[in-house]
């Protein structure tokens, strides 16, 4: 974690980070770093056979055809934007309840991001409201699998084909997920992962970009390195504007030995979720996240509502003074002031407003004790007995 160790806070609050239970890690085995250190020796460095490896297993385990390894989730975003043949004027319908990152690059290329209201069961974009949305100008759908559990794709996916849009899975947060038994990167045209620390498996920094088009994964693999082609006769030529979005070897070499865990870290972080359920028992004071009959959860992230949202924020810093490392996921992107000064400023969802004003994020990831679990349940349930 970035701020473990730090020491930071108010004239009320002080945070101490190095004593306190994160609200994700990642988990960093000997054989994660034997393999790191392996290619940190060989000859290859960066664009060399770690990537590659990378790239086939992660396609495979999610079963697409092609996986095209970036050098973070945001990068990701912006390539698969591009590929899509999103411009300046197009609209974009998204879900405002997601990292900045999402729309960020849709603003970057000039797109205009839709924000739709989402649903107060997943948190996840309501696939009911997302075709009144939908103008002359709407070039894609990217639903957001917000906290590991996948949105319905099979409504969104129906609705791309009736409005002849292209579809792109943000699964930052579901990398392991299942939708109706099929695994979250083979289902839409395009599906965008991080491996940020705080994700289901980490490269450090990096991210990719999963297809089934072999259209796609070219022009991809094309604008992650500057544009840059094999002329006819082997010589470099640059095609079209593109970037260096590349992830390093020794990054890829982490990334695959993680994956081989990816099962394990998953089903730890059900179990952690199982956990939960049981020590809040009925709780009154909170609402606890639901799972869904259609699919499987990689539970990135714990979040809890709160039924007063008075609360939110004297609970917040209750359980932070009590070593609880709680957060929010998210604040409404319409909401950040950027948006409001670009044409965002008399937006507001109802739904995404009472998730907003309410929702705290709890611990979650696979190295979570069981002491540690006790610990933060005790503390919201302390909150609420002096209230």
């Amino acid at each position: 974690m970035a701020d473990e160790g730090r020491v930071f806070g108010n004239d009320e609050v002080v945070f101490d980070f190095k004593n306190m239970i994160p609200y994700g890690r990642q988990h960093i085995n000997k054989k994660d770093a034997r393999v790191v250190e392996e290619t940190l020796y060989s000859d290859w460095l960066t664009q060399g056979p770690k990537v590659a490896e990378f790239e086939r297993k992660l396609a495979s385990y999610c079963g697409a055809r092609y996986a095209v390894a970036v050098s973070n989730g945001t990068t990701a975003l912006h390539l698969a934007y591009l590929v899509a043949g999103i411009q300046e004027g197009d609209e974009v319908i998204t879900t405002p309840n997601t990292f900045v990152a999402t729309s960020n690059m849709l603003v970057a290329i000039g797109a205009k991001p839709v924000f739709c209201d989402i649903r107060l069961d997943t948190y996840n974009i309501d696939e009911n409201k997302i075709e009144k949305l939908i103008t002359k100008k709407t070039k894609a759908i990217v639903p957001v699998h917000f906290a590991g559990a996948p949105c319905e794709m099979d409504k969104i996916l129906a609705i791309a084909k009736r409005h002849k849009l292209v579809v792109i899975e943000d699964a930052c947060h579901a990398l392991g997920a299942s939708y109706k038994k099929k695994k979250i990167g083979g289902i839409a045209d395009m599906t965008v992962f991080s491996f940020h620390p705080v994700k289901s498996i980490t490269t450090g920094e990096g991210g990719a970009i999963l297809t089934n088009s072999e259209e796609f994964y070219k022009k991809l693999l094309l604008l992650r390195s500057h544009g840059i082609a094999k002329d006819k006769n082997g010589f470099n030529i640059m095609t079209e504007l593109g970037y260096n979005y590349r992830l390093t070897d020794f990054q890829a070499a982490l990334g695959a030995s993680q994956l081989s865990r990816l099962d394990e870290f998953v089903a730890k972080r059900h179990k952690v979720v199982a956990g939960y359920r049981r020590l809040f028992g009925d709780c009154k004071d909170i609402i606890l996240p639901l799972g869904d009959k259609n699919s499987v959860s990689s539970w990135h992230i714990y979040v809890v509502r709160v039924k007063n949202p008075d609360h939110r924020l004297p609970i917040y810093n209750f359980l932070r003074e009590r070593g609880v490392g709680v957060n929010f996921h998210y604040p409404a992107v319409y909401s950040h002031p950027y948006y409001r000064s670009i044409g965002y400023k008399n937006l507001s969802l109802p739904n995404t407003e009472t998730y907003h004003n309410s929702c705290i994020t709890l611990p979650l990831h696979q190295q979570l004790k069981n002491s540690e679990m006790a610990i933060v349940v005790k503390a919201v349930k302390d909150y609420f007995s002096q209230v």
